[in-house]
């Protein structure tokens, strides 16, 4: 079983690593490029692209200025992204066993790295997948990636002898794969609060449930995506009746 999550757009640049494994990115000279792109603009240029305030403009401008393949001042991806999936991953309580479960088995999809393993060394950076941002391969980040993703995640869904994919990405970072392509079957849990006399999807709510996911398999060691229907973390639990081969449907109700 592989396991796919978004990046986040807020970095943890200071709470100690609880490992010292460390790996580095496989598409770093692709990146390179980007960030070559990324120097052209200026910083209100870069504010207008990624609709950023002034001052969080200036902050990514002198980040690409500074960006180098030479990651040795760099900080693990699992540890340096710090949004509402990271909470509920929480990868700094995990041990070594777990730890070691997660680097062969979940991979980040990004805007500026591609895939990156979780113990892989980044730099501070902001480039959201969607971003418009032209390149000599076309008019956005999924042209520039093209079938980078899908052949990467096909050859070590090869390697593990992986079932299938669970989905736990963003519908913004998903995009970049191509599901026709892949080599295994694609899942995608769906999380649902009751809310308003209905189920529904709250986005802070379905963010940090993909994390709890991702966090349960990684602890429990799962290598069979159906023992995924057995998560019952935070009050969720699967419903088989309105769940379909593909989308797997996840509920509880929360006092309102």
């Amino acid at each position: 079983m592989l396991i796919v999550l978004s990046p986040a757009k807020s970095l943890d640049l200071e709470t100690p690593a609880t490992t010292k494994l460390v790996s580095q990115p496989d598409f770093l000279d692709q990146s390179a490029l980007l960030i070559d792109r990324l120097r052209e603009f200026s910083p209100d240029q870069v504010g207008e692209l990624m609709d950023l305030s002034d001052k969080l403009a200036s902050l990514n401008v002198g980040r690409y200025a500074s960006w180098t393949t030479d990651t040795a001042e760099g900080r693990q991806a699992i540890m340096a992204f710090n949004g509402d999936v990271y909470a509920g991953f929480d990868a700094y309580s995990l041990n070594a066993k777990q730890i070691d479960y997660a680097q062969s088995h979940v991979r980040i999809l990004s805007g500026l790295y591609g895939l990156l393993r979780p113990l892989d060394l980044i730099h501070p950076h902001r480039l959201e997948m969607g971003t418009r941002l032209t390149t000599s391969r076309g008019k956005n980040l999924y042209d520039f990636w093209g079938e980078t993703q899908t052949r990467a995640l096909n050859a070590l869904a090869a390697e593990q002898g992986a079932k299938a994919l669970v989905n736990l990405a963003s519908e913004e970072y998903f995009k970049s794969v191509k599901p026709k392509q892949l080599a295994v079957p694609v899942i995608t849990p769906q999380f649902e609060d009751y809310k308003g006399g209905k189920y529904k999807i709250i986005s802070f709510y379905a963010k940090r449930a993909r994390g709890l996911m991702a966090r349960y398999a990684t602890v429990k060691g799962l290598v069979d995506p159906q023992k995924l229907k057995k998560f019952d973390v935070d009050g969720y639990a699967f419903d088989a009746k309105d769940s379909s081969e593909t989308t797997w449907i996840f509920r509880r109700k929360v006092a309102e």
